[in-house]
Order: structure tokens, then sequence, then C-alpha cells
């Protein structure tokens, strides 16, 4: 079964399991496991962990359905505070422990003091296309401050300001309130919007994410979700070109 999709924006030489999540044949921990049970050809030949494809290769994969044939699940989640995105430790709790939908996994992060919307989907395409900073999808944070937001905030945080040696900005900041702001962002860098303020000598009291491109968070209250059908569906699809 020939994988190969011109129309997929991909940079080559990619790994071989990284190459099968954005073409949506499984997650990246999926694919290993296809290619260790020898399901994956790489121009005839059985891929191994850690192969990598050229644009010239051709890909098969046996005894699964096309990204076409397979019918995927996208759900919006509001995820609560103190929950973990990924990896738990100790005593923590992950999306995947609360959330309720085995086989689906967040799109992102959104850290553990953090609350609000995450995409869940069993959709390997997603990631890539939702996340790299080429596609500059927008995603929107309402952000409770504890002390009162200086004049030149805004002008500030859309600047940009340098942390730990990264340059980080926001594409909009509307000042809402006395100690509330509105930041959408187009990239995605561990913990951007805290340490964006840090540098504005804010301190955030909540961060909550309300919209990820043309999907809201909407009504939804801390631990429930929203599955995407219909229109909603086919807009959020259209939006990261699948």
């Amino acid at each position: 079964m020939n994988a190969m999709n011109p129309t997929e924006e991909i940079t080559y030489p990619i790994r071989i399991n990284r190459y099968l999540a954005i073409k949506g044949f499984s997650t990246r921990r999926g694919a290993d496991d296809l290619i260790a049970s020898g399901k994956v050809r790489i121009n005839g030949k059985k891929a191994e962990l850690g192969s990598k494809v050229q644009e010239s290769d051709t890909v098969e994969v046996s005894g699964s359905l096309t990204p076409q044939e397979k019918e995927f699940t996208y759900i919006a989640y509001y995820k609560p505070r103190g929950i973990i995105t990924h990896s738990p430790q100790g005593n923590e709790r992950s999306i995947a422990e609360v959330a309720g939908f085995p086989g689906l996994f967040p799109v992102g992060r959104l850290d553990k003091a953090s609350e609000g919307l995450i995409i869940l989907t069993d959709d390997g395409r997603v990631t890539d296309r939702l996340l790299h900073p080429r596609f500059a999808h927008e995603k929107e944070y309402e952000v409770t401050v504890r002390e009162d937001i200086p004049p030149l905030a805004k002008k500030v945080l859309e600047g940009g300001v340098r942390s730990e040696g990264e340059w980080l900005k926001a594409k909009k900041v509307t000042v809402t309130g006395p100690h509330t702001l509105s930041i959408i962002l187009t990239e995605g860098k561990k913990h951007q919007i805290r340490r964006m303020l840090s540098e504005a000598h804010m301190t955030v009291e909540r961060l909550l994410r309300v919209r990820v491109m043309g999907v809201h968070l909407g009504a939804l209250k801390p631990g429930n979700a929203r599955p995407l059908r219909g229109l909603a569906k086919r807009m959020f699809l259209e939006g990261i070109g699948l």
C-alpha cells in the first residue's frame, strides 16, 4: 500500500516514525510498533527503527488503512488546571487518565498550572500541521495577572522580549481590564506567555486558552469535551490543510 502523498509538505530526510505520523497511519509511538512488526517497507525493504525517508523513497504500510480511508476523531477538551498534558510524575494525573477518550492523544501542550482548550485526536497528521511555526496558526489566551498592567504592556509584548536566549512575541495583545489581557500567539515556545509577562514585570495568576484556530472553548467547563463534527470538523481540517 503506497503511502506517499505529494501534497504533504515534509522536510527530508525524515525519520520513518514521524513520516508515518504526519501521513496519518499512526501516532509516532504506534508507528514504532508498525515498524517493529515488519509492516513498513522503504523501497521494498523492511524499515528499521530510526530509518530515514528521502523524498524519492517509496514507503509502504501493510495491514492498515490509508489516511483517506480511516475515520479520525477530533475532540475539543477543556483541560482542568492541575492536570498534566503528557508524562505525569509521581501523583500527577495526565489528560489520558482523566479525559475518558482511550486511543486519543492531546495535540501540543498546556502546562500544569494553565487550563482551557486542547485538541484530542487519533490523527497523527494533525500534530505537525497544527504546531509547526511555519503554519502560524493562532491560539488565543485570556490571562489574569497579579499586578496592574503597565501602560506600555501591549507595545512591549507585541514588539517582543528576550527570555532565556529566545525572542518571544505575541501576534496581538488586547488589554481587557486592570489585571486582564487577551493574547494571541502564532508560535508555541515552552511557557511562552508566562516568560513574556515575567520579562514585562507581570505575574500570571490565571492562564486560560480559549481558542485554537477556529475552534473555541465556548461553554465547556473544566473536564468537559465536545466532538468536532460537521462544519466545525470540516473547517478545522481545511484550516490545517487536510
